[in-house]
């Protein structure tokens, strides 16, 4: 699977920056949590392409930490007050080609997933509260284009559920499932990054992590746990008035998240236990082979007096330092010279 030309594999991480309602309704301030998220080295930028009338309804309730970051506005106000134009997505899709990253966002209707579809986005994100709204789940699931889809919320059962919709449409060869805790910010004793393998176990695709807490270290420790796509909200000033700030960081710890994470990423490595190239020099002279303790005449019944564990690893194993003893020496043998194979007569040989 890759997005816009990059593969979502588990030697390297996906990092998207989430701009979501951080520009608070400016084009410009949009145009520079771009910029901020390119200097920061993130893969993507996302913003979010709603109708405010069609996403909630008139007399719809704040969540606590957006009434009090917005405390004067109904949710309704306070998301048309955000909301983007076409046109000023557009905009944002044209400056992110011309500054080198991939715009991401995410539709909460499915009149706004089409217009995503046909400005030929690189991929669909699909927010937490979403898991359950079929219809929508149904629509991104057939535009066969790469979809990220996060689990805040969630039940496992409900995560499965939301995936069949993708695989019954033959398209979850493209998708990605992001582990999420919904809470602004979230603690990190809520962040159970654990639920990952669950979810790595229960489904065949690639699992990632959408991250709120407000630590620079969170995505990395997930990333650790086997993400491959994470999720991380940018803010130019946590101080600024709006319902997502709090929760975000701002650019130069979003560069030390992004930092970490990729570092995570090399770190963690391979599902398997090999040696590495470096260590195959390391090993020859850290482990042991047999040695002659004392010199042993040919013929001669090796006892525990004869046989030396040595460094380095010449000769025969330490493994074989059982098999060794009781057999006789078909050579003779010097002290410190290596017992090999071809100085141990065989039982077959006498």
């Amino acid at each position: 699977m890759r997005i816009d030309g990059t593969p979502i594999s588990d030697r390297s991480v996906y990092f998207i920056a989430e701009a979501g309602v951080n520009h608070n309704g400016d084009l410009q301030t949009a145009r520079r949590l771009i910029d901020a998220a390119v200097e920061s080295g993130a893969d993507a930028v996302k913003f979010q392409s709603y109708v405010a009338e069609e996403l909630v309804a008139s007399d719809a309730p704040k969540a606590e930490y957006q009434d009090e970051a917005v405390e004067e506005k109904s949710q309704l106000e306070m998301l048309r007050e955000y909301e983007l134009s076409r046109d000023e997505q557009r905009d944002l899709i044209s400056y992110c080609d011309e500054v080198g990253i991939t715009f991401l966002s995410t539709p909460f209707d499915r009149e706004s997933a089409a217009f995503l579809d046909e400005c030929d986005v690189d991929a669909i994100k699909i927010g937490s509260g979403e898991l359950n709204n079929y219809p929508l789940l149904e629509t991104v699931a057939a535009m066969d284009r790469p979809a990220i889809v996060s689990t805040g919320m969630a039940t496992m059962s409900e995560v499965v559920d939301a995936y069949e919709i993708f695989a019954e449409a033959g398209t979850d060869d493209q998708l990605v499932m992001l582990h999420c805790t919904s809470s602004y910010p979230a603690s990190i004793e809520h962040v159970n990054l654990r639920s990952m393998r669950a979810m790595d176990d229960a489904l065949p695709i690639p699992i990632g992590y959408s991250d709120h807490t407000q630590a620079v270290e969170t995505p990395a420790l997930a990333v650790a746990a086997g993400a491959t796509v994470i999720e991380k909200h940018l803010t130019l000033d946590r101080s600024m008035e709006g319902p997502d700030h709090q929760a975000s960081m701002e650019p130069d710890d979003l560069s030390e998240s992004i930092s970490l994470a990729r570092t995570a990423a090399v770190a963690r490595g391979r599902p398997d236990k090999r040696v590495t190239p470096p260590e195959e020099e390391i090993k020859f002279v850290a482990r042991k082979g047999l040695y002659a303790r004392e010199p042993v005449e040919a013929g001669q019944t090796f006892t525990r007096e004869d046989v030396a564990i040595k460094r380095p690893a010449r000769g025969l194993p330490p493994t074989e330092y059982e098999t060794v003893l009781g057999s006789r020496a078909a050579t003779t043998l010097e002290r410190d010279d290596p017992i090999t194979e071809s100085a141990v007569d065989s039982p077959e040989s006498e």
